[in-house]
């Protein structure tokens, strides 16, 4: 070997070091004998380095998984001698291998197993066997090989290309491992079981490591093999003993566990877990103590949870069956559990209870199918109530300013107990109303000396209610008299209690996220609208001192006021005087910090445009407010914009575009407050917008940071488009040939767009300004596709893909929108050129969308071109060009059926052929069965079928016969 190179398998090896020993991988990997030096080395010990024999083992992997059929019977033999060799030497060797390398090589073996144990080496087993004997080296070696044969036989990693080689691939691997495991299950399972029990025996009270190993071996092997074998008394009662060692419990656990997920008869499965359970309960494990140790009950919880959800599984079944009898059994084995579950569930520690979670829910859906509760399960679904509410408080720990991971496990936690909160309120929703009423009201009676989890949760579950007791349209005040008066009487006393100075965060935000929840209570008591509009509007909301509630709050603010409309009336004025602040567009170089963030400040722009859209103020005074709003920003705009033309500094360039580009983002979200009903021009405002083009669109020739500031206008043009209509038509020509400038591929991509929307919505009023920019157009989009790029650059090839669907996106626009005048007046010369960059996107590119777009052009180019009174020469073109780009297209090898958008693309090839043979009819027909079938050396037989699978009236007819 290669010494030099073997010195960059080190970690701590510099780079050229490792670059080299990689290059001397890949050698190794291409070259037919390098892997007999491999097993040399590895069979004699020839090197001490960890990191060689991890890569020696590497080199064999490699020549097993992928060049193994290429090796004669000899080296076949070489290789399985070397591994035999190698796990010999292990229980001699002074020091045990590093893991890395044990489980590497377990790797290694498995792959040889799947690959010769039906057919040169069905002895494997018994091979490794009696070399290992009980030796604990070996013991340890033969049970991670175990462990990684079930990983081939049961993991689904399969390296796939594309889709239908996937499920290939898949289904003959699939195939393998079942034929694997049935001949396994008759030849050998028994006798590994034999060894699994003589290992637990031999090291139970001596190995605990190793004893470990055995059990999870057994847990993963349980899930395929017969479950006899294991399932039996000698097997049972040596796991229920690990379940009282320390260190053996919690893989004996899991051992249990998977036991009982195994499917099976439920009569059978009810008195599996009844006999375990009677021993697990007589061992003292069914009472919980909370200083127990967490990580064993967290295994335990569960164990318990997988014994519940068994049980439940099983009187499905015999309720199914018709069974009563056996199912009332199983109902009451399952009603004998709860009580562990409870304990389980209301365990401090999270993972407990997030493990018990599932027998919990499934037993709610029980009562649920149950036409009467007994008295213990109405006090067990109380007791679960009682548990979820407690469960749901945050702990003194949770770092609401800096949530880590441990806060994100809490909220996902919490995802759970909601469902539980929901199906109980499927059970009973009654009973749930009045304990949160009941929990709800004592906590905020004295909201001032309670801890702040306790009024957080309160609120919260106030906050749960409305969708564990839904409603359409949030009508949670009218309907059912108790439910709609109790609600009623919550929302007043939060609302009227001061709740909302509550000095933390989280009950602030809860408190905000509420009343939006509930705006229709307003409704009905809107005497209280002022008290919560302070609220938003001061310290506890906008101005509050978490930069986390001010953003939130701006979002709910936007909401609320948007959900009461007319009823903000009396409070316009005052509430945009008072956000007036809020509004400032702070430029970088005050220094000053703002409140919001301008991401924060879209939400106020667009309460300010609500309100004053919404109000039912005259056109003339909606006009004055709209001025106000966003005068300041156009004022702002022009001397930002001067300052940027002068600025040198990048940094400095960066920080102003920004703040412009913030001004625009501003202007353009106060537009979306109009609607059909208010329009801008029913409001009288125009003109204000008008002016805000006008302001913004000198930036579009600002040489510097032009991405940003082209992003910005284009995204304001796209809603003046929407707003002002035609008004907005006279500034398109500049601010495009403005766009068009030095643009690059990622522009053009944002450009397109815009242009198909005006080409869209006015379609002939635009005809001559797209007749005149169309070449244009199309050349800046060329000369970016004609840009020579590195050949591995993937950006640069996605960007252009890209660009070329934004094209013919933009011809299928205007062909689509019956302007085909803007392409036909181009002159002839570039109308053939356009014509074949269609050609080409249809057969010569392997992106199916985009030769999906190309067929819907061409057959919308023949139904408005391809008759007797066409353009000279096109039927010509349809002929020497269309036709056939409708077979190559799918004949390519890229072509693939397999995939969705593909079977879209010869979709609309089907949709093209069938336009041509519309508009030209007989001479179409005859086109193909005389010269251009023929010439593609085409049977006359199939010939004959297609040209009448294309000739039936149906359309469908002819795609379907076209696919197959």
């Amino acid at each position: 070997m290669d010494e030099q190179a073997l010195l960059g398998l080190n970690p701590n090896a510099d780079a050229d070091f490792r670059q080299r020993a990689l290059a001397y991988f890949e050698q190794l990997k291409i070259s037919q004998d390098a892997w007999q030096v491999c097993a040399e080395a590895l069979a004699q010990s020839i090197y001490s380095d960890d990191h060689i024999k991890f890569f020696c083992f590497q080199v064999l992997e490699h020549q097993i998984k992928f060049k193994y059929s290429e090796l004669t019977e000899v080296q076949q033999q070489l290789i399985r001698e070397t591994l035999i060799t190698w796990l010999q030497a292990q229980m001699l060797n002074p020091q045990p291998e590093k893991t890395f390398i044990r489980n590497k090589a377990a790797q290694v073996f498995a792959l040889l197993f799947v690959t010769e144990y039906l057919t040169k080496w069905p002895k494997f087993f018994f091979d490794i066997l009696s070399v290992v004997d009980l030796n604990p080296r070996g013991v340890d070696m033969y049970l991670r090989i175990l462990m990684a044969v079930d990983a081939e036989l049961v993991d689904r990693d399969v390296v796939h290309t594309s889709e239908a080689s996937y499920y290939f691939a898949l289904t003959l691997e699939a195939r393998r491992n079942t034929l694997l495991k049935d001949t396994m299950r008759e030849q050998c399972i028994p006798s590994l079981v034999e060894s699994w029990y003589q290992i637990l025996q031999n090291y139970q009270y001596s190995n605990s490591e190793l004893t470990c190993q055995c059990l999870e071996v057994v847990g993963a092997y349980v899930s395929w093999i017969d479950l006899s074998l294991i399932a039996n008394e000698r097997f049972i009662n040596m796991l229920l003993g690990h379940m009282s060692v320390e260190v053996l419990r919690e893989e004996a656990c899991d051992c249990l566990f998977e036991i009982v997920n195994k499917g099976m008869d439920p009569i059978d499965k009810t008195k599996l877990v009844e006999s375990l359970c009677q021993v697990l309960q007589s061992a003292g494990l069914f009472s919980i103590d909370q200083e127990d140790d967490v990580d064993f009950l967290a295994r335990f919880s569960k164990l318990v949870n997988g014994m519940g959800q068994a049980l439940i599984a099983s009187w499905t079944k015999l309720i199914k069956n018709g069974d009563m009898k056996s199912a009332q059994d199983t109902l009451q084995a399952i009603e004998a559990k709860v009580a562990l579950m409870l304990q389980l569930l209301i365990h401090e520690d999270d993972d407990i209870s997030s493990n018990i979670i599932g027998f919990c829910y499934d037993y709610l859906h029980i009562l649920k199918q149950l036409s009467a509760l007994s008295d213990q399960q109405k006090a067990n679904v109380e007791a679960i109530m009682l548990a979820v509410m407690k469960k749901l408080t945050y702990d003194e720990e949770y770092n609401f300013e800096n949530e880590g991971e441990d806060e994100a496990m809490f909220v996902e936690y919490r995802k759970q107990l909601k469902l539980l909160l929901d199906r109980l309120a499927q059970v009973s929703p009654e009973l749930l109303l009045a304990s949160v009423r009941r929990v709800f009201n004592t906590t905020l009676q004295n909201w001032q000396t309670t801890r702040f989890m306790e009024v957080e949760v309160a609120i919260r579950l106030l906050y749960m209610l409305a969708e564990a007791l839904p409603v359409s349209h949030g009508a949670h005040f009218s309907g059912d008299v108790t439910k709609a008066t109790a609600l009623q009487d919550m929302m007043r006393t939060l609302v009227t209690s001061g709740v909302s100075a509550y000095q933390h965060t989280s009950v602030t935000l809860e408190f905000f996220e509420t009343v939006v929840r509930y705006e229709k209570f307003f409704a009905v008591e809107p005497q209280h609208i002022p008290a919560v509009l302070m609220a938003f509007l001061d310290h506890r909301g906008l101005r509050h001192t978490s930069p986390k509630v001010r953003s939130r709050t701006a979002y709910l603010f936007s909401r609320f006021v948007k959900s009461l409309n007319k009823q903000m009336n009396p409070f316009i004025e005052d509430v945009l005087n008072r956000i007036q602040d809020l509004m400032e567009l702070s430029p970088p170089e005050n220094g000053y910090q703002a409140l919001l963030s301008s991401d924060d400040q879209l939400f106020i722009y667009e309460t300010a445009g609500v309100l004053i859209v919404n109000s039912e103020y005259s056109a003339e005074r909606k006009q004055v407010l709209m001025r106000n709003l966003l005068t300041p920003l156009m004022e702002k705009f022009k001397v930002l914009l001067e300052k940027l033309m002068m600025a040198q500094d990048e940094d400095r360039q960066m920080a102003l575009a920004d703040c412009l580009n913030h001004a625009v983002g501003f202007a353009s979200r106060t537009s979306k407050a109009f609607s059909n009903k208010q329009t801008v021009k029913q409001c009288g405002c125009s003109e204000v917008y008008l002016d805000c083009l006008q302001t913004f669109l000198p930036a579009l020739s600002c040489p510097l940071q032009k991405e940003v500031l082209r992003s910005g206008v284009r995204t304001f043009l796209h809603r003046m488009i929407i707003c002002l209509e035609e008004e907005v038509l006279p500034f398109i020509p500049s601010a495009s040939e403005h766009m068009l400038k030095d643009c690059e591929a990622k522009d053009l991509q944002e450009f397109i767009p815009l242009i198909n929307q005006i080409t869209a919505k006015f379609k002939t009023q635009v005809s001559p300004f797209l007749q005149q920019m169309f070449m244009p157009l199309l050349h800046a989009i060329f000369e970016v596709l004609l840009l020579p790029a590195e050949e591995n650059d993937q950006s640069a090839a996605l960007e252009k893909q890209m660009l070329r669907r934004s094209y013919f996106a933009f011809l299928q626009t205007v062909t689509g929108s019956g302007m085909s005048e803007v392409i036909a007046n181009q002159g002839a010369e570039n109308v053939e050129r356009v014509l074949f960059t269609v050609i080409q996107g249809a057969v010569d590119y392997p992106d199916p969308i985009a030769q999906k777009t190309c067929f819907i052009i061409l057959s919308k180019l023949v139904e408005l071109w391809g008759g007797k009174d066409g353009p000279v020469g096109f039927a010509d073109f349809v002929y020497k060009h269309i036709v056939p780009a409708c077979f190559l297209a799918p004949l390519k090898q890229t072509f693939d059926l397999a995939d969705a958008q593909t079977v879209l693309a010869l979709s609309e090839c089907a949709v093209t052929l069938k336009t041509i043979h519309l508009k030209r009819g007989p001479e179409c027909i005859q086109y193909l069965q005389q010269e251009y079938l023929p010439s593609l050396q085409v049977a006359p037989e199939i010939i004959q079928e297609f040209c009448q699978a294309l000739q039936q009236p149906d359309a469908k007819v002819f795609k379907n016969y076209l696919k197959v």
